[in-house]
Order: structure tokens, then C-alpha cells, then sequence
């Protein structure tokens, strides 16, 4: 038996990412350091800990990821200046202009979705996705506004 709540967001987690792949591959990357190149155009900049958190990677698949972004200019690593301890994550011009044109794509993907859905049936939606953060009692932070 399928569950009810778990196994369509994860289907459609999975419909995203192979909807994206041809996109980012054309740009040169995988659909993961889009997520993360659109993650850090809206939070940047951020310490490794809080990106770690935020997509529940593992440190060393974490570390290759900023590696290859490293080495293709997209994203500069340097040290906290309120924490030597810590890295902070950014964006370089290009990987800004990367993040954005993933930023596109997948508000053109929203607003493709969004001829599918009512009112009621977002409304029904986010309902959902908030009994899921009430039920793990895990907050993501909101975005800030661009």
C-alpha cells in the first residue's frame, strides 16, 4: 500500500529532478548544484554548517559539490569574519548568473503547475506541506524577498 502523503511528494521530488536535468546539464551542472546555486542566490552569504543542514548532505558529498563549483568559478569559499572556524559560502558574477537562469526555470515550472491547480486545491496542498512541518517539527527558514 502506497502512503497517502509521503510517496506522492516524493514522486514529485522525483518528476522535478528529471524534468531539470536536461535544463542544468545544458548549463553545465547537475540538478543538485542548481538547488544549490539557487539556494545560495537567495542566502549567500552562507557557512557550510547551515548549507549541511539545509539539504542534509553528508560532509564529504558536500565538500565534492563545492569543490566542482569551486573549480568552475561559480562559487567562492572564504573565512567567516565573525567565526574563523567557519566558511562562508557565495556566489561569483557567474555562478549569480547561473543561479538566476535556474531561478527561471523553475518559476516557468511553478507557473506551468500553477494552470493545473485551483485555489482550493493549493490551499489543500499547503495545508499539507504544513501538517508535514508540524508533524517532523522541522522549520525551514522562509526566504527572504528578492
Amino acid at each position: 500500500m502506497a502512503l497517502r502523503y509521503l510517496s506522492p511528494i516524493h514522486k514529485a521530488t522525483r518528476q522535478i529532478t528529471l524534468y531539470l536535468e536536461p535544463l542544468c546539464a545544458a548549463l553545465g551542472i547537475s540538478p543538485s548544484e542548481g538547488h544549490l546555486l539557487s539556494y545560495l542566490r537567495t542566502y549567500a552569504p552562507c557557512p557550510i554548517g547551515e548549507i549541511l543542514r539545509v539539504f542534509g548532505s553528508k560532509p564529504s558529498t558536500m565538500t565534492s559539490v563545492l569543490e566542482r563549483l569551486a573549480e568552475r568559478g561559480l562559487i567562492k569559499r572564504e573565512p567567516d569574519p565573525g567565526d574563523r572556524r567557519s566558511v562562508l559560502v557565495s556566489l561569483t558574477r557567474e555562478g549569480k548568473n547561473i543561479a538566476g537562469r535556474i531561478n527561471r526555470m523553475v518559476r516557468d515550472l511553478e507557473g506551468r503547475i500553477g494552470t493545473h491547480v485551483g485555489k482550493h486545491e493549493l490551499a489543500g496542498f499547503q495545508s499539507v506541506m504544513s501538517a508535514v512541518e508540524n508533524a517532523t517539527g522541522v522549520r525551514v527558514r522562509k526566504e527572504r524577498s528578492t
